[in-house]
């Protein structure tokens, strides 16, 4: 199954490894160095410039999305029900 991230951005959902609010999680330095390396080796894309919620990290990507955890929660939990 596939999870809405924002915009045209859709992720297969078991290749999920978590999804964080940006707010409370990225003032930690180990957060800041993981987003760092993970931006300068090219990995990270942003759903799209909106204010930034949620980051969700995937087996090969890091998505910046404005879309918040608790949403994608939801999202993530419609899809289990319906799945």
């Amino acid at each position: 199954m596939y999870l809405h991230l924002g915009e045209d951005t859709c992720v297969i959902t078991n290749s999920i490894v978590g999804v964080f609010d940006i707010e409370n999680t990225s003032i930690g330095k180990d957060t800041k160095d993981f987003l760092a390396g993970a931006e300068k080796s090219g990995c990270v894309i942003n759903v799209n410039y909106e204010m930034p919620k949620s980051f969700i990290v995937s087996t090969k990507k890091v998505y910046i999305s404005p879309i918040s955890t608790s949403t994608i929660k939801k999202r993530a939990m419609e899809d289990l029900k319906n799945g």
